[in-house]
This record gives structure tokens, sequence and C-alpha cells, in this order.
């Protein structure tokens, strides 16, 4: 089954990528969580997210803001570090949390209930009016790159407050994507470093070739998203990622998936 929902999700995601003020990895994440363990979830995201990014790169890379991206980008690299080792200390075995739901005994963690909370606030960025418009002023760019970087490094969740500083710079939509893209490579990088430990681990239980084929299909979005940017309404399919995000949360949190 993982074969055809891990795949199928990553191209409609990466799709939606170009448009939309987040995408691959935050529908990814929880299209691997149904599979796989949440820390195993978040790093293979992170690969998938990495590589997808680098072919998008190499397709706007003349359109990149390079001192966007020094003032933005840097911060987030150092912060998603930050965020990534946060991770990695949150994971330990007596954190976990037992309880009784009915008469059924469940149990969950301090990792899951942490990427939770994480999903649920960037959810609300798309669900509530006040917060999906908010911007920042050009002065707190470096501010935006350290949240930025430090949410994405921690659950891979940093498209929606980057959109929320960027938009106030004043890019082109052309420079606006390629800038976003370039520091979104940036805290790959960063988290990837933390996360290939984690990876080399549990490498065993890793399926490199549903990998490869999220990948390609990633790729093969990446392209039609690039032809159906200016054909689909971005508030729609952003409500609708929001919701799926609130479920997936809950969910997580409850320590049902």
């Amino acid at each position: 089954m993982e074969y055809i929902i891990i795949p199928l999700v990553a191209l409609l995601a990466s799709a939606l990528t170009f448009f939309s003020g987040f995408g691959l990895g935050t529908i990814l994440l929880p299209a691997f969580g149904l599979f796989f363990p949440i820390e195993i979830a978040i790093a293979l995201t992170a690969i998938v997210h990495f590589l997808n990014n680098i072919f998008k790169l190499g397709l706007v890379f003349k359109n990149i803001d390079k001192k966007v991206v020094l003032g933005f980008g840097v911060p987030a690299l150092l912060f998603s570090f930050l965020g990534a080792k946060t991770l990695q200390h949150l994971n330990f075995p007596y954190n976990f949390i037992k309880y009784q739901l009915g008469e059924k005994y469940l149990e969950t963690n301090l990792v899951k209930l942490t990427i939770a909370v994480v999903l649920l606030f960037f959810a609300l960025f798309e669900l509530i009016p006040k917060l999906k418009n908010l911007q920042f002023d050009k002065k707190y760019i470096a501010l935006g790159g350290i949240l930025s970087g430090f949410f994405g490094g921690l659950s891979g969740h940093q498209g929606a407050l980057r959109s929320a500083f960027l938009t106030k710079v004043g890019l082109s939509k052309e420079a606006f994507i390629a800038t976003g893209v370039a520091i979104a490579c940036l805290i790959d990088l960063s988290r990837l470093s933390v996360y290939s430990r984690q990876i080399t681990q549990y490498h065993n239980q890793i399926d490199f070739n549903l990998i490869v084929i999220a990948t390609l299909s990633a790729f093969i979005g990446v392209y039609f998203g690039t032809k159906l940017v200016k054909k689909v309404t971005i508030a729609t399919i952003q409500n609708i990622v929001a919701v799926m995000l609130v479920i997936f949360a809950v969910l997580l949190g409850l320590g049902l998936v």
C-alpha cells in the first residue's frame, strides 16, 4: 500500500509546492508517518524534500536573490541544525506517555507531541485569516530565518513562516519562488547532517526503493506544478492542506499513528 500512497502524495504535493505557502514536506510527512515511526518518517521526508528542491533549484537558479538568501538563509541554516538536534534530545525512551482512551490503552511520546503541536501551529497559518495574511517587516528577515530554520530542523515544516517573512521583501514572483527553494535547500542540508545518524542506525527499516520512487514522483510533480501554477486556486488548496494537518496532528499527538 505504501508504494501507492507515498509516491502519489509525493507527486501531488510536489506539484503544489510552486504555488502554495508549503508543499512537499508538509504533506509527505503524514504519508510516511502512516508506515514508519515518526523519527524515521521525518528523516525520509527530508531526503525526498532535499532531492526535490535540488531538482527545482536547477530550474529556477537564475532568479535567486542572493542578498535575501544570505540574510535569511544563513540564520535558517544554523538554526535548522539546532532544531534537528532538539528533536534528537526529545527522543528518549523515558519520554513515553501512556493513557487510556475508553477501553483501549495507548501510548505516545514527547517527540510525537512536539511534532503534533508544530503541525497544528502551521495549520493555523492557513485556517485563521489574520495569520494567513501575516507579513513581517524587512528588518526582521534574520528573525524569520531563525524561526523558519529552527522549525524546519525540528519537523521539516517551515514553508508557512518563510513565506510570511519573504513576501514583505519585495521580490518578484520568480525571485520569491527561486529564493524560497534555495533557502529550503540550505535547511535540508543542515538537518540531513543531523538525521544521517538516524538513517544509518535504522537503515534496515528503510525501503530505499520506495525513496527512489517517491523522489521520481516528486520530480514529475514539479513538472506539472510549473504547468498548473496559473490555473489552480491557491486558497482552496491551502485550506485542504491545513485540514489534513489538523487531523494528522491530533492522531499523532494521541499516538494513533
